[in-house]
């Protein structure tokens, strides 16, 4: 008998130890990595020595990466940090990143060659769902559920359905992932994956570098999905030649494999794209913006935004230029490597003498941890991925999701702007 699976279900079914699994099937499976940060961590931590569990499954398959509130911003975070410090220094965990080694998570584990095409991976942190990109099943869990693999290298799931989105065409200039993702969340809602997996696939995909990828899949969430996964193609596959040194499984979707609906898109129709306060899905291309938005903040980072490539379409757009008076930019490359990098290409320069400031790598002000929280009734325009009611500070404050070349433009002319063709 025939049983069609996607992308997902097929590494599902081989983690599971199972010849195929369907959808709404529970599974228990292998996991090749477990993964924490400095918030999320600690309770885990302390559900592991409820259970009196001295060893953990295996150090060398977990990740524990210090980004939120580092370097610790008060007392409760160097108390957190101090926590999983001491954890990892007992457990003798090889991948711990504190300050000097740490980046933003899901840009620091790419990079590090930490996950590869064909792993399971889950994450006390919903934004997991970024290695998608590399043909990885990664999703989010809940500390409790970190702290079950950390024990046992294994979770329990229900087997995802699936939607597909058939990407076509080529993006116009100043196109990229973050107004892809944008354009489907605004046209599927928020909860138009909840726990389905996004997989995306088309001729399209060729036109995207990995950095677009990996700020879709970072998103699949923002739509409710369980995941997002990429095909691993020739770019992909050099990726994972360049970063790590891990075997790796390409997995395929059967060509009658089962989708609860399809989407076309075509890429070379998009325009620049906006989520207005205070929902991901609440979306607008530039030119359907009628009235000024006047911001008081830009933020260029993030899981969702702070690579290299990002950095460098930001400066593009401030080479030469100023921020405009009464606007704070704040770019955060999000990992060491990234700072390093934007620091002998003279991005910073150009930041810095644009009136930009650079902070080091933190998650920072995406969820309202510090580095930028906004006061009553301001307005960020921000390359991260949420913007819900209090997100970023006030409660009565608001933030505009785009891509890094609509923030930067933005922060020059102190209102929601397209960057010139």
């Amino acid at each position: 008998m025939n049983h069609p699976m996607t992308m997902t279900q097929k590494i599902l079914a081989k983690h599971a130890g199972l010849p195929y699994v369907e959808a709404g099937q529970l599974i228990e499976a292998e996991l090749d990595l477990v993964l924490g940060n400095d918030i999320t961590s600690p309770v885990a931590i302390r559900e592991l020595e409820k259970i009196k569990k001295e060893e953990v499954f295996d150090r060398e398959k977990i990740a524990l990466v210090m980004d939120h509130f580092i370097p610790n911003k008060d007392i409760k975070s160097a108390e957190n940090c101090k926590c999983v410090r001491e954890f990892a220094t007992k457990h003798d965990i090889t991948h711990y990143y504190d300050v000097g080694e740490m980046g933003i998570e899901h840009a620091l584990l790419p990079e590090k060659g930490l996950v590869v095409a064909g792993d399971a991976v889950i994450g006390a942190d919903s934004h997991t769902c970024t290695y998608g990109a590399l043909g990885a099943f990664s999703t989010g869990v809940g500390s409790t559920d970190m702290a079950a693999a950390m024990a046992t290298g294994k979770a329990w799931f229900k087997v995802p359905s699936a939607l597909r989105f058939v990407l076509t065409g080529k993006p116009a200039k100043w196109i990229s992932g973050k107004d892809i993702i944008l354009h489907i969340i605004g046209m599927i809602g928020v909860d138009g994956a909840l726990y389905k997996s996004m997989e995306f696939t088309g001729d399209g995909i060729s036109f995207l570098s990995m950095d677009d990828r990996f700020t879709i899949a970072n998103m699949a969430i923002e739509a409710g999905g369980k995941n997002g996964i990429f095909p691993v193609d020739e770019k992909a596959k050099q990726y994972l030649k360049e970063h790590s040194a891990r075997e790796y499984e390409v997995y395929t979707a059967d060509e009658d494999a089962v989708y609860d609906e399809e989407y076309t898109i075509d890429l070379s129709k998009l325009k620049p794209t906006v989520a207005f306060p205070h929902l991901p899905e609440n979306t607008k291309t530039i030119d359907e913006i009628k009235e000024p938005v006047k911001i008081d903040q830009a933020v260029i980072g993030s899981c969702t935004n702070g690579r290299l490539e990002d950095l460098r379409i930001a400066a593009k757009l401030l080479a030469g230029k100023k921020v405009a008076k009464g606007v704070r930019c704040i770019v955060i490359p999000a990992t060491q490597q990234i700072y390093l990098e934007a620091l002998k290409e003279g991005l910073l320069q150009t930041f810095i003498e644009a009136g930009a400031i650079v902070s080091t790598p933190t998650c920072g002000p995406c969820l309202g941890g510090y580095m930028g929280i906004l006061a009553r009734g301001e307005r960020c325009i921000s390359t991260t991925n949420r913007n819900f009611v209090g997100r970023m500070g006030d409660v009565e404050s608001e933030v505009y999701l785009a891509s890094p070349a609509v923030a930067a433009a933005s922060a020059v002319t102190g209102y929601i702007t397209a960057p010139e063709q």
